[in-house]
């Protein structure tokens, strides 16, 4: 198949949008949940919309855990989407707390009861660090492989689509790319090496949703 992008099925994600907008982007894709398959795709995405706790118990039923640590901590491009994000976390406060991936050290956290809940449609970001289409000419870093510049050419203020309850809370500051506000301040995109993580949808997003995902996969298609 050379080389292409798997989409992890562990049946919460909107896996059909998510697909066809990679396919629109010029990327080929393999909808999966087999550890095989995700050892050999060359970058990795996980969308998802629901329950934290049962995401964690289909990805630990489908035991392919071990399969997306490993291409993590191999450098592979990784995208969570929404409660593919969420679930990067140390832990989440939905239903009591609950264990995630761990990857990055935070908590995931639900709105206050002072805004409506979920927090639905289009919404603005604001970009909190520098990326190639932004910074001075001297400055630019070549990506390379498995290093995505997910933002190049995205403006500061941009909208996106967002559907859920609850936001994420990294520990470290350094990792957040984007913030959007809903009744407060809450982290909307985070970025650690390899690994990026948005709480919207950019398969819902539109033009600059492809963008998002066309950045993404930029040394995979």
């Amino acid at each position: 198949m050379g080389k292409f992008v798997a989409v992890i099925d562990y049946g919460l994600g909107n896996l059909r949008s998510v697909s066809k907008a990679l396919e629109a982007v010029g990327t080929k894709v393999k909808v999966t949940n087999r550890a095989e398959d995700i050892v050999r795709a060359s970058a990795i995405v996980l969308p998802g919309v629901g329950a934290f706790k049962r995401a964690m118990d289909n990805l630990l039923r489908l035991n392919i855990l071990p399969s997306i640590n490993r291409m993590i901590k191999e450098g592979k491009p990784f995208l969570g989407i929404c409660l593919g994000l969420q679930v990067l976390f140390t832990e989440s406060e939905e239903h009591g707390k609950r264990k995630g991936l761990d990857v990055i050290k935070g908590r995931v956290k639900r709105f206050s009861a002072d805004v409506k809940i979920p927090h639905m449609g289009w919404n603005q970001i604001e970009i909190k660090k520098p990326t190639s289409s932004n910074q001075p000419a001297s400055q630019h870093k070549r990506s390379g492989p498995g290093k995505p510049d997910l933002f190049k050419d995205i403006p500061d203020g941009a909208y996106f689509y967002f559907v859920h309850s609850y936001y994420v809370e990294p520990q470290e500051e350094a990792i957040v790319v984007a913030t959007t506000e809903y009744g407060q301040e809450f982290v909307s995109a985070v970025n650690k090496e390899n690994v990026w993580g948005v709480q919207f949808h950019p398969e819902k997003s539109e033009r600059l949703g492809l963008k998002i995902l066309e950045n993404f996969c930029h040394n995979v298609s």
